[in-house]
């Protein structure tokens, strides 16, 4: 039996992804990928199952994420997905066809919230200000 580990991120959210011989079940934090809410995120997750949907039959999959906001999570997850998934199957078509598709599905987004700073209300706004 083979298992597979494999790691996305997005922004601040980590997920990992156990990727095992099965049936085509998929756990997003111990709820199933069907019921899992927001709808939005919920797609987000599924699409690189449904890109390989062959492989995806035969593997069950349980992801952990931690961290950052709902939509950083769906992201991190299918990152996760996609990377085991490849990983498990060890095809290059399929890397091709993910990478084809979208490249964050293999390379996570590195893209981060600039921190703010002082004198204003964000990271480069500035207060107004007045001479009069």
């Amino acid at each position: 039996m083979k298992t597979i580990i494999s790691v996305g991120r997005r922004k601040a959210a980590i997920a990992r992804a156990v990727v095992r011989d099965g049936k085509g079940r998929v756990f997003v934090n111990g709820r199933a990928l069907d019921v899992y809410e927001p709808e939005l995120a919920r797609l987000k997750i599924s699409e690189p199952l449904t890109l390989a949907p062959e492989v995806a039959k035969l593997v069950d999959i349980e992801v952990g994420v931690k961290g950052g906001g709902y939509m950083g999570q769906a992201d991190a997850a299918r990152t996760a997905i996609a990377r085991g998934l490849i990983e498990w199957s060890g095809d290059a078509k399929l890397r091709e066809m993910f990478k084809k598709h979208d490249w964050t599905l293999i390379k996570s987004d590195v893209r981060f919230k600039e921190p703010k700073k002082p004198g204003g209300p964000g990271a480069r706004a500035k207060f107004q200000k007045s001479y009069r």
